[in-house]
């Protein structure tokens, strides 16, 4: 019995992904996401002028003589030249042979100030960086090898929060902004099925054909088959997408230096996975339920926009996300099915997560799926059986009690 099943959710996998939207979404969306990789890695190195050295104007004389300054630079950083005076830097600069100067005035050790030339657009990000750190080697050039050493390399900041359960560094960025991407790609990605499967829903009530299979593999192995083949699709095409991220952001990283520092959370990318799997049956469960209780696509698709809001309530929660993330009210959306997974998404970037509240709101959602699908199966047999006629709250409740319903 079960090879049937399997048939049911391989033919119905099969299906979807020959159809003209899917290829053009599954495929599109890398072709744009390469798109924009590939502006940003033009923007990040299509002015020749951001390549060139930059010079320094020493009127202070605060520069040690035989300290190198392409030591100190740096891998993304712009050589850097010392120039006697304002007429030969700014004779370079008009030559194109730097792409700025900047100037140590006479009082830059009681004011600290400089002076910067340039003329299209000032020095980049990497440029100002090599620059600072030129400077700090110079005036730190009487003090002790590991004093130098120490106070070049900066400060390696750590957020710790105040329980002490969870710590993250500068280099931990994508830790804290990819949860709350990953709950702005959950909206994207399954709400926008649940209008694909209202219209199916919807065409199969109008194919009488499938009563015919009812009598063969059965209602809920129907159901069930066709929510796997439609979960199958869902991470087929998620799958290609994060491969373009992946492919793109390790292309990227070759010329954007912040790149070069990302690391992936694979514990929290499995996490995601873990609980992606029975929100997406429970929303295929919800909606063919819905489908299945109206008779009009119109009516089926307003029920579904109120559902919706259902698996959004964090959104407007995320006040209470950032000032107390472990308070009763995120904790609840934890535990509760519909808001289990975006909850979690988003508490995971910014506190620890009790073991005990991943497990039970884990075990809750699996039950939730399994009991939506279930009845949309029951609810879904009774439609095709009542075509034409809509099925009333308190018909749907005679029906999952056992009553007979008119």
């Amino acid at each position: 019995m079960m090879h049937k099943f399997w048939l049911v959710a391989r033919a119905e996998y099969l299906r979807l992904v020959r159809r003209r939207a899917f290829l053009l979404a599954t495929f599109g969306m890398p072709l744009l996401i390469m798109l924009i990789i590939g502006v940003s890695i033009l923007l990040s190195v299509r002015s020749e002028r951001g390549n060139l050295p930059l010079g320094v104007v020493d009127e202070a004389g605060v520069l040690v003589a035989d300290l190198a300054p392409e030591r100190y630079a740096g891998e993304d950083g712009p050589e850097i030249r010392i120039f006697e005076s304002r007429e030969a830097a700014d004779a370079a600069l008009n030559a194109a042979d730097i792409q700025a100067y900047y100037v140590l005035n006479k009082g830059y050790l009681q004011s600290g100030q400089v002076e910067l030339y340039y003329w299209d657009e000032p020095p980049k990000a990497d440029a100002r960086s090599a620059f600072d750190r030129f400077m700090r080697a110079n005036l730190l050039a009487d003090q002790p090898e590991a004093v130098q050493r120490r106070l070049l390399q900066g400060v390696d900041l750590v957020l710790r929060t105040a329980d002490g359960r969870r710590q993250a560094s500068e280099n931990d960025f994508a830790s804290f902004v990819l949860p709350f991407v990953i709950g702005m790609f959950f909206v994207f990605v399954v709400m926008g099925t649940a209008g694909y499967l209202l219209q199916a829903v919807t065409t199969e009530k109008e194919n009488r054909m499938v009563e015919v299979m009812f009598t063969s593999v059965g209602s809920y192995k129907l159901i069930a088959g066709k929510a796997l083949g439609l979960m199958a699709v869902a991470l087929t095409q998620v799958g290609m997408w994060i491969l373009a991220v992946a492919v793109g952001v390790m292309i990227a990283a070759r010329y954007i230096t912040f790149l070069q520092t990302l690391q992936a959370p694979w514990g929290f990318l499995g996490l995601v996975l873990l609980f992606f799997l029975p929100t997406y049956a429970l929303i295929a469960g919800i909606m063919i339920t819905v489908g299945s209780m109206v008779t009009e696509l119109q009516q089926a698709q307003q029920i579904a926009g109120m559902v919706n809001l259902l698996f959004v309530v964090p959104f407007f929660f995320t006040v209470f996300l950032f000032t107390n993330p472990d308070n009763a009210v995120m904790v609840a959306l934890t535990l509760f099915p519909t808001t289990a997974f975006i909850t979690v998404a988003m508490r995971w970037g910014v506190t620890v997560i009790p073991i005990w509240q991943l497990v039970l709101s884990w075990v809750l959602l699996a039950g939730s799926a399994v009991t939506s699908v279930w009845v949309a199966a029951r609810v879904f047999r009774v439609g095709m059986l009542r075509y034409g006629q809509s099925i009333s709250l308190r018909g749907l409740y005679a029906l999952l009690s056992g009553q007979r319903t008119g």
